[in-house]
């Protein structure tokens, strides 16, 4: 299958006036071919134009059988310039379908090469799609070149013409290839999957498929020559009739891209999890991040086996180690877990229907591995935790407060519990999110508040915003009907990390009509027998004042000012304005974008430095992890900090960072 003998003669110029593919005898040939690299080989080889030492290791490539794919691909194109001619110069119809066979081959052969690719690509679309039944053309899920292939825009145009709907995978196939769609991480990293829901969701929205109006242009097949000696072109039809171009049709495109981007967006999370466990896949972690409409395409017996023991869990009253948890759902466990894992552990059993408390994004703190948390039910699969209404945001704050109170005593008394659970009862809040407070009050009751962490979160609340905390505070002292002298330690501990006086939380605990003054008597005389002692009467409990408590609870952007203190993962930038208040990073504010410069300069940094560097630049610690890391994994798909035993820096993203500044003449 190749040419031997004088090369004739091109009607170009200079040295592109012979024949590449032919193999011209009376040219010099080394006696061994150790060109295997191809470090001779132009990028357009030509057999007279190549040295005696290339011509030899070309030589030793046909003879060994062609399929050797150490040799440098310029020598297989040397092959290939050849069959090309065969096909559409020479025009050998007998011997195309083998020809077509040996591309295939080559193309397998060489399939990671991007070259090999594209020019052989072109040659077996454009021999197909005269070669073969447009029934037998199948959609492809895979880009090849520059330009949507040949044979995709001849079977969806006839498919067009004929007034036939577009099925998801003709869809698929034409938003993969064409050459303006965008495909993010997750469409490539989770394939099957992305596919798979795809058909799934093109199939809810277009049940009888998608109806696309017939373009007027014709479509126009050409093929220009790897080997640049030839070209031609050819208008391609279906029963004799011309068939229409769909290359300028955008409307099906941006269907696509719509329906495309949703199914990678509930990928993201699978994906990001893939990116940090490569090996993940399978495990029960990573099915559990599937969206649930997957889950009986991609089954898994070790998730049937989590659900199982999760249920067991619920039944028997919720409590669990942490480290259990995380050893179900990922086989091991270290001694400490970041809030990463535990975000991860909480997102995999909400699509699972079971909930996990405390959940790290809005927790006070997060557990140690050897202390409990909470396994419940949330009543269905629940695919984004983070969405809550301030309502909720508000309660749980509220019900921290009272239960740290509560526990100020040493143990919790039944007035106590009761009070917290008619706390819970009285939010205004949706079923499921009053599972989820319920479960956190179990999580409070079971486990002690640490003082330090929680005047951490609190120090930041401003000072018109806490009448609801503190009315909290008090309702919890008095749950009971007695205030302990440990809970009022208790209270002017969380008054100071307010900011507030620790004086006031005395007249917060007597304020309001308490029934504490001279009762009034008559003078001691004598009675008659038998008569009854009047009951005292009892002394109504203190309160603060209801209608302004009531108003500030109602008032929503106010509770989402003071939660967005304690929780929220960003904190927004005041007064800043113009260049000089710019981040040297895109997608950061400037003292996100300063941190991580400084972050990156060092592949570890301990708990006491990273919130040392964070407070320098006006930023709490914990939301400036989940900041950093988001920002992260939008712009390099993984993590920057991996919390174990301090906070160890991503060494790539570290030096993308460093190449990025100094590309712009900045050093970090």
């Amino acid at each position: 299958m190749v040419y031997v003998g004088t090369p004739p003669l091109l009607n170009t110029y200079g040295y592109r006036d012979k024949c590449r593919a032919y193999i011209d005898p009376s040219l010099s040939v080394a006696r061994s071919g150790a060109d295997k690299a191809g470090e001779g080989m132009p990028y357009w080889p030509g057999y007279s134009d190549i040295s005696p030492q290339c011509r030899a290791t070309y030589l030793d490539w046909l003879a060994s059988g062609r399929n050797d794919a150490s040799y440098n691909p310029g020598y297989m194109f040397l092959y290939f310039y050849g069959l090309e001619r065969r096909c559409f110069v020479d025009q050998s119809d007998e011997e195309i379908a083998e020809i077509v066979d040996e591309v295939r081959r080559l193309q397998s052969l060489y399939s990671d090469n991007h070259s090999v690719k594209r020019y052989l690509g072109e040659f077996l679309d454009f021999v197909m799609l005269f070669e073969t039944d447009i029934s037998a053309i199948e959609p492809i899920f895979e880009r090849q070149g520059w330009d949507l292939p040949l044979t995709l825009k001849y079977a969806i145009g006839a498919r067009i013409d004929k007034g036939e709907n577009l099925t998801a995978d003709w869809l698929l196939s034409w938003f993969i290839c064409h050459p303006e769609t965008n495909l993010r991480t997750p469409a490539t990293r989770c394939r099957d999957e992305f596919v798979a829901l795809f058909r799934m969701r093109f199939d809810q929205r277009f049940p009888d498929g998608l109806k696309v109006t017939k373009p007027r242009k014709k479509l126009t097949a050409s093929y220009r020559a790897a080997s640049s000696e030839f070209q031609g072109s050819a208008n391609p039809t279906v029963d004799g009739k011309p068939v229409p171009d769909i290359s300028g049709l955008r409307k099906p495109v941006e269907i696509a891209q719509e329906l495309a981007d949703e199914v990678m967006n509930d990928l993201d999370k699978l994906s990001r999890f893939l990116g940090r466990n490569p090996d993940g896949r399978g495990s029960v972690e990573a099915h559990a991040l599937l969206p649930s409409e997957l889950w009986d395409a991609f089954p898994s017996e070790e998730m049937d086996r989590l659900k199982s023991w999760a249920s067991d869990i619920v039944d028997r009253g919720g409590l669990v180690p942490l480290k259990e948890v995380i050893r179900r759902l990922e086989g091991e466990t270290n001694e400490k877990i970041g809030k990463r894992q535990m975000t991860g552990a909480a997102d995999a059993l909400a699509r699972l229907g079971f909930g996990l408390a405390p959940d790290p994004r809005f927790a006070l703190r997060s557990p140690k591995a050897e202390e409990p948390v909470v396994l419940f039910s949330l009543g269905e699969p629940i695919e984004r935790l983070e969405e809550v209404s301030d309502s909720y945001r508000s309660a749980l704050i509220e019900l921290a407060l009272g239960s740290f109170v509560a526990h100020a005593d040493g143990r919790i008394a039944e007035p106590e519990r009761r009070a917290l659970e008619d706390q819970v009862s009285a939010a205004t809040l949706s079923d499921q999110e009053r599972r989820r407070l319920r479960a956190n009050l179990e999580w409070f009751l079971a486990v002690p508040p640490d003082m330090a962490l929680l005047r951490r979160k609190l120090k930041e609340v401003g000072q018109d915003n806490q009448a609801a905390m503190r009315a909290a505070l008090v309702g919890a002292a008095h749950a009971d009907g007695i205030i302990h002298s440990d809970e009022v330690a208790s209270i002017e501990k969380i008054y100071k990390a307010l900011g507030l006086d620790s004086a006031l939380a005395y007249s917060d605990l007597h304020a309001g009509e308490v029934g504490d003054g001279p009762r009034t008597v008559r003078a001691s005389q004598p009675g008659r027998p038998g008569e009854a002692i009047p009951d005292l009467e009892k002394a109504s409990g203190p309160k603060l004042d209801a209608s302004r408590i009531a108003a500030i609870r109602s008032d929503t952007e106010r509770v989402s000012s003071v939660l967005g203190q304690i929780f929220d993962v960003e904190e927004e930038e005041s007064g800043a304005s113009g260049p000089a208040s710019q981040s040297q990073l895109a997608g950061l504010d400037p003292k996100h974008g300063a941190l991580v410069l400084e972050l990156v300069s060092r592949e570890h940094w301990s708990d006491t430095e990273f919130e040392t560097i964070c407070a320098s630049h006006g930023l709490m610690a914990s939301g400036a992890l989940e900041v950093v890391n988001e920002w992260a994994f939008e712009t390099y798909d993984e993590a920057l900090l991996d919390e174990y035993d301090g906070y160890d820096v991503s060494p790539e993203i570290a030096e993308a960072v460093k190449e990025k500044m100094s590309a712009e003449g900045r050093d970090v």
